[in-house]
């Protein structure tokens, strides 16, 4: 039986890892958590007289140091004089040099926000008059690159460790206290200990690139690791890694003296100690989480970190103890297989943890969104309705193991077992005795083989044994399933924990539409307006169509932007996604992304469109009219 369904499950891991594998990589960079909510002077409107300082106002507080707040002039030269402060609340300012000339400003910041994730961008605005300007490509992409790949999947990897960690050491206190002395427990419980501490001092390293220059080379620079330490992300890790010395003596306790002690109320007395500093170690490393990531800001901080706390210890329990429980169904000995009231315990045990992860989920849910249109309007909705559906759908197979687990015989015969076992242990001896006698009479090599050779059958037949209740073999394989939709579900949470909450993005967006709606009043027209027509074919079905791009007055500064969709007999047509993209070849500038907002069947608008420098332009339009089927045309128009 275990010849047949182990390549069947080679296969399904390396499925799951691929699709978590999948996951990770379509997470892109992590998202601003501090979004820009408002500058002054405002995106892309042009004033009459040069201002004395460059303000923004963020949807929360920010930490900046002396490069974070640039400002530079048409010629790409720096015209702030020292350091950006802090002038109230969420607002930082960056004085400017006097005297300054016409024409087009660039604004470029990069800072990191107060859940530790690193926030940059950048806009324009105008002195006189809008001009030409050398800037292009101003600032890197925080987050992004090789180095935000790499940190997102040390986030991945430390939750990982955490879950394996705090869940299997609860699985082997609360519900299967033999299983510290099965050497696959062992194994699994300490891996999750070494994947969590290498984790963390790997995201350690990283923080001062990931945050700054985004470059690998920076990765060993003291000086960032200094500045790091400093931050409260930092201390947060650092903190990690003291408590993950409090784990490890905790592990060496769990699976040495305890192991050790026989049953009575001295192991009972070790047992409470143990829950007792296990819980304080695990809502420690928990807690290392909460109190410098989405907890620790925006509304109700105070509520919001303890309850993290609760939902990290419900998630390690719940997730933790099924790996540990597929580890003790499949890697147990057989003459130490789990017992059914172990995996009754577990289920009790598990129940109790999805009740605590509803209750708290629906609070944080609540506190992120904040609105019923934010599931489906923003991109941290969207990813927690997947996260939603996984959890439904491990629900639905945790209710199969439920089952499985009801019907569970204990194992009547396991001190027949017990007792089969150690009289081949004495046989075990017998035999070596004679392998030893053997030896001495020059048949030693005979008498080891044939020793070897017993054994394996001895293992062979203490497995068929383990394995005969069918149900026992049906628990495998549905916590088997479980066990795969939980790393994928672990995928997409690390990939939430590093999206830009709901509300903050509705909150940015309604700010941003403000702000170009007034800077587009504000800045000076021309006449003009241009007017693209490009056919597309996305090859699938349903996939043939016109889409028109109308550019309002179609010169240098702020332009509003309406894209229609047209199917070939000229009805609306209103498809899943559509992206355009502006780029300035001559000048190497771009592509300059813009993502409209859907107003109507058809019709999707986006208003303040920058255009810096006028040019021969290069329009080019994604158009998505199925899960797989897009197609991208462009055209080129003279702007300005």
């Amino acid at each position: 039986m275990t010849r047949t369904i182990t390549p069947r499950l080679r296969t399904l891991v390396l499925l799951l890892l691929a699709v978590t594998g999948a996951l990770l990589a379509g997470a892109g960079p992590a998202s601003a958590h501090a979004a820009l909510t408002g500058s002054d002077p405002a995106q892309g409107v042009v004033v009459d007289k040069a201002p004395t300082q460059v303000s923004l106002t963020f949807s929360e507080k920010v930490a900046m140091n002396d490069d974070s707040l640039q400002v530079l002039d048409p010629k790409g030269k720096k015209v702030e004089v020292g350091s950006p402060a802090n002038v109230s609340g969420t607002t930082y300012a960056v004085q400017l040099k006097s005297g300054l000339a016409k024409g087009t400003y660039t604004v470029a910041y990069q800072v990191v926000s107060a859940d530790s994730h690193p926030v940059s961008g950048a806009y324009t605005f105008s002195i006189g008059a809008p001009s030409q300007t050398v800037v292009s490509g101003v600032g890197t992409a925080a987050g992004g690159g090789v180095v935000g790949w790499l940190y997102a999947f040390g986030r991945y990897v430390s939750y990982a460790g955490f879950i394996v960690l705090a869940g299997g050491a609860a699985f082997v206190l609360a519900c299967w206290r033999s299983g510290s002395g099965v050497r696959a427990m062992q194994r699994l419980v300490v891996g999750g200990w070494l994947a969590l501490t290498a984790a963390t001092l790997w995201l350690l390293l990283l923080r001062g690139s990931y945050t700054s220059s985004g470059k690998f080379g920076d990765v060993f620079d003291l000086d960032l690791l200094g500045q790091v330490l400093q931050t409260k992300t930092g201390a947060a890790l650092v903190s990690r890694l003291l408590l993950l010395a409090a784990a490890a003596l905790f592990i060496a306790v769990l699976f040495g003296a305890y192991n050790r002690r026989e049953e009575g109320e001295e192991k009972r007395d070790l047992t409470f100690g143990l829950a007792v500093g296990g819980v304080v170690v695990a809502a420690g490393l928990a807690a290392s989480w909460a109190m410098a990531e989405h907890a620790s800001t925006g509304l109700q901080p105070g509520i919001a970190m303890p309850v993290d706390v609760l939902h990290l210890l419900a998630v390690a329990t719940w997730l933790g103890g099924l790996t540990a429980l597929l580890v003790a169904l499949y890697r147990a000995p057989a003459d130490t297989p789990i017992e059914a009231a172990a995996v009754h315990r577990f289920s009790r045990v598990a129940f109790g943890s999805v009740l605590t992860l509803v209750a708290t989920g629906t609070y944080q849910a609540w506190r992120q969104l904040g609105s019923w249109s934010a599931f489906t309007e923003t991109r941290y909705g969207q990813l927690l309705l997947v996260k939603i559906a996984l959890v439904a759908l491990l629900v639905g197979i945790a209710w199969i193991s439920r089952r499985w687990t009801g019907r569970l015989a204990d194992v009547t015969n396991t001190v027949a077992v017990t007792k089969k076992a150690k009289q081949r242990e004495k046989e075990h001896v017998s035999a070596s005795k004679a392998a030893a006698k053997g030896a001495a009479s020059g048949d030693g090599k005979r008498a080891a083989q044939l020793a070897r050779q017993r054994a394996a059958v001895d293992a062979a037949r203490q497995r068929q044994l383990r394995d005969a209740d069918p149900n026992r073999f049906g628990l495998r394989r549905s916590v088997f399933a479980e066990a795969g939709v939980a790393l994928v579900l672990l995928a997409v949470t690390t990939w939430l924990t590093q999206t830009e909450p709901g509300r903050t993005e509705q909150d940015a967006k309604a700010a941003t539409s403000s702000s170009s709606s007034s800077s587009s009043s504000s800045s000076s027209s021309s006449s003009g307006a241009l007017t693209l027509d490009m056919p597309f074919d996305t090859g699938g079905t349903d996939g043939k169509g016109l889409v028109r791009i109308d550019l309002d007055p179609a010169r240098v500064g702020g332009n509003e932007m309406h894209v229609y969709v047209q199917r070939p007999n000229g009805r609306a047509f209103d498809i899943p996604e559509v992206k355009i993209a502006f780029t300035l070849t001559a000048k190497k500038i771009g592509p300059l992304p813009v993502t409209p907002d859907h107003i109507a069947t058809g019709h999707w608008s986006a208003s303040g469109v920058q255009i810096p420098m006028a040019g021969d332009w290069k329009i080019a339009v994604t158009v998505r009219t199925s899960d797989i089927d897009q197609v991208t045309v462009s055209k080129n128009a003279q702007i300005g």
